[in-house]
């Protein structure tokens, strides 16, 4: 994309001042030649305008739409963290008595399912395969004793009684086998399968995820209830909220939320409160609201604090001010700034002051005019070429 971005991108820089220019101004160049022993603001300097060609305006699917003037849904404040979502979790336990072997991962990897974590030798599971086959071998030759019976009973070769007994013996034998099996099968799916060494013991992760605790070093003998690992895929995760019962009476189940953690203060992730608990935290005299979070990315990290704005029930009407949606919001040097199209094709750089944000939009308080057109979809692109093209002047 860089590469392409290359042949039809230009960019026109801003003047050197540390501030980004107000959104009705563009600044030029400053011409003047660089003093000696001045510090280095290069970051600092970002240009005030970007040109697309239309090629690849289309090729990143921009979207623009005017600012708008709206009143934002008065919110509830509920302070919280991150938490995986339970049935998107899983721990991986040793399952028998034994040794640690091999350790095949580290906290924080990715791990698709099936993927192995840890080899075990167990003594253990070695004689529940070794049952498993003592009781199929003794299960296998009484049914052929059986069935060689009941060929000699038809002939008048053998009574009736040596046949039932025969036929007893080998469903009593079968019935052992299919507890051995049900006994090796409580070590997990492939320890049924095995070729030289009957006392390996292959754990695997049963789901794709990151593994959030690691509990196995090699050598270290443990039991069958020891986990080893704890895996969680916080593509889908829950911000557990607590919710004041004075606030009960405002929130309900499926209301929207924004989500600021203290990790990523200028980033806003958005929920739906999911479930209300039903028992009150006698101390804090809170109820937790599970508020599930989508398709963020790498970003989410289990334990992360911050703080949940969630929509109100009937909220009363606050003052209208300009709104846009989050999505045109982003941050370059540590600033929130916007991308405006101008008339001309071109999009300018304005530096935003942020209000409350609800439902999926903010307020902006200082940096946008009504009717203004602004990028909805694409915002990084433009932000990527604004980081490039400062860069590049580094090399000058």
């Amino acid at each position: 994309m860089a590469m392409f971005l290359a042949f039809f991108v230009a960019l026109s820089a801003c003047g050197r001042s540390p501030e980004l220019p107000p959104a009705e101004k563009v600044a030029a160049r400053d011409a003047s030649p660089a003093q000696p022993n001045k510090p280095d603001t290069h970051h600092e300097e970002l240009p005030s305008r970007v040109s697309l060609s239309p090629q690849v305006r289309a090729a990143v699917h921009l979207e623009v739409q005017p600012v708008a003037i709206a009143s934002l849904p008065a919110t509830v404040e509920l302070t919280g963290e991150i938490a995986p979502d339970p049935d998107r979790s899983a721990q991986v336990v040793a399952r028998a008595q034994g040794r640690i072997v091999q350790v095949s991962f580290k906290e924080g990897d990715w791990v698709k399912a099936g993927a192995l974590l840890v080899v075990l030798n167990s003594p253990e599971l070695a004689h529940a395969r070794a049952a498993l086959t003592s009781a199929g071998a003794r299960a296998n030759a009484a049914r052929l004793n059986a069935e060689r019976l009941r060929n000699l009973a038809k002939k008048g070769l053998a009574s009736g009684q040596e046949l039932a007994t025969a036929t007893a013996e080998a469903r009593a034998l079968e019935a052992d086998e299919t507890a051995a099996s049900q006994s090796l099968a409580a070590f997990g799916s492939g320890a049924g399968a095995y070729t030289s060494d009957a006392a390996r013991l292959e754990l695997r992760t049963p789901i794709d995820g990151y593994v959030l605790k690691r509990n196995a070093v090699a050598g270290q003998v443990v039991g069958p209830e020891w986990v080893l690992a704890v895996v969680a895929n916080l593509n889908r995760a829950y911000f557990l909220g607590r919710l004041f019962e004075k606030d009960l009476s405002h929130v309900t189940e499926g209301a929207k939320a924004d989500i600021r953690l203290n990790a990523y203060p200028k980033q806003v992730f958005q929920g739906d409160v999911e479930t209300i608990g039903r028992e009150i935290d006698p101390s804090a005299r809170t109820v937790v609201a599970r508020i599930v979070i989508k398709d963020q990315g790498r970003d989410l990290k289990a334990g992360l604090f911050g703080i949940a704005r969630v929509v109100m029930r009937d909220s009363a009407s606050q003052p209208a001010r300009i709104v846009v949606p989050l999505g045109a919001i982003t941050q370059i040097a540590n600033r929130d700034v916007v991308f405006v199209q101008d008339p001309n094709g071109e999009y300018a750089v304005h530096q935003v002051t942020l209000g409350r944000s609800a439902e999926g939009r903010v307020e902006v308080l200082e940096g946008l005019r009504a009717g203004e057109q602004v990028v909805t979809s694409g915002v990084f692109t433009l932000k990527s070429v604004v980081l490039k093209g400062t860069f590049g002047e580094e090399g000058d």
